[in-house]
């Protein structure tokens, strides 16, 4: 696996997208976050005459986990949409059939691809860290690691966009088209999710009937279900509004996730290279 990851290795690092995306996701992460940071300290705040909702509490230890890895999860879709492009150049330029020729096996091709998915998520995740490790310490906070089972949501969160990256690629292929799918399935399913909340809304109020935000239920909400905004439990339990059973959540996602693998190697087993 060492030398195939070499290989793959040597493919991207002079790659324009890698660097260039990359780049705007090592940015982008405390960027959001100081943005994040800002609204809440200028206007929540302001309304906030009780300070019930205080700044330095959602970003200092230990609820900077949470606050952090929840906002840094928006831009997700930047290394999945690298890592799609990435696999989609294989099938454009041909490389996928190098590699098998050179005596890669179907199933290493699409291993080596899956663990790079995971690598792009423990990058990310790495990013989440250093960030809530500045924002913690920044506040004045004492450290503290409870709450930290969120960076280990936002991985898994993660890596589920990157293997529906890898899903769409396989299936798709065509760069330019795989990305304008990625997009057109990541609005559709939101739509749906945001239909299925109001109706779970409303089986609530009518009939008492609590079924968790359903839209949460969905491929890749599933995996945003798992991370909350550290200020939506209070808002939900206020209003009384639809509220997540977690390990149920948590199951769809991990059902999901082995779904993928089990789609993207049943198309790269069977189909023409």
């Amino acid at each position: 696996m060492l030398q195939l990851l070499r290989t793959e290795w040597l493919k991207i690092k002079n790659y324009t997208a890698f660097v260039v995306i990359g780049a705007f996701f090592v940015i982008g992460v405390p960027a959001v976050n100081y943005i994040a940071y800002l609204f809440k300290k200028n206007v929540v705040d302001a309304a906030d005459q009780l300070g019930i909702l205080s700044t330095s509490s959602f970003f200092g230890f230990p609820k900077v986990w949470l606050t952090i890895s929840y906002f840094s999860g928006w831009l997700l879709l930047l290394p999945a949409l690298l890592l799609l492009i990435l696999l989609t150049n294989e099938f454009t330029y041909r490389t996928n059939r190098q590699n098998i020729i050179d005596g890669w096996s179907r199933e290493q091709f699409l291993h080596v691809k899956v663990v790079m998915a995971l690598i792009f998520a423990v990058a990310s995740t790495v990013m989440v860290v250093l960030t809530a490790l500045i924002f913690g310490f920044a506040t004045g906070s004492s450290f503290s690691l409870s709450g930290f089972e969120n960076v280990g949501l936002f991985l898994f969160k993660a890596f589920s966009y990157n293997m529906i990256a890898i899903v769409i690629g396989l299936l798709v292929r065509r760069t330019g088209f795989a990305i304008a799918v990625f997009f057109i399935y990541t609005v559709l399913e939101n739509a749906i999710a945001l239909w299925l909340y109001s109706w779970a809304v409303k089986l609530k109020k009518d009939n008492g009937v609590d079924m968790g935000d359903m839209g949460n239920y969905l491929p890749m909400n599933a995996s945003d279900g798992l991370l909350y905004s550290p200020f939506e439990a209070i808002t939900k339990m206020a209003r009384g509004l639809p509220v997540d059973r977690f390990w149920l959540v948590f199951c769809c996602a991990v059902f999901y996730l082995l779904l993928f693998y089990w789609v993207s190697r049943n198309r790269i087993v069977k189909s023409d290279l």
